[in-house]
């Protein structure tokens, strides 16, 4: 899946995305850590991988309720 990163704190190494439908979806540092990354800037389109969340963990509507990202990494074409 495609998205768009919002928000990148490169101390706790933890973020935001934005889904092409204008969901922020946050993302934890095993996430970040798993694409092999080392920096992500604003704006920058990424690929992402999900998984189900527990429901009661989750909260909140949208196409990124229910889900975590176990992934990000750049987009490349």
């Amino acid at each position: 899946m495609q998205a768009t990163a919002y928000t990148y704190d490169p101390e706790s190494r933890s973020g935001q995305v934005l889904l092409d439908d204008g969901t922020p979806v946050p993302f934890d540092a095993a996430a970040f850590d798993a694409g092999g990354l080392r920096l992500l800037r604003p704006g920058q389109r990424v690929r992402i991988e999900t998984e189900d969340a527990d429901a009661e963990a989750e909260a909140g509507t949208g196409a990124g309720a229910g889900r975590r990202i176990t992934l990000v990494t750049l987009q490349t074409f």
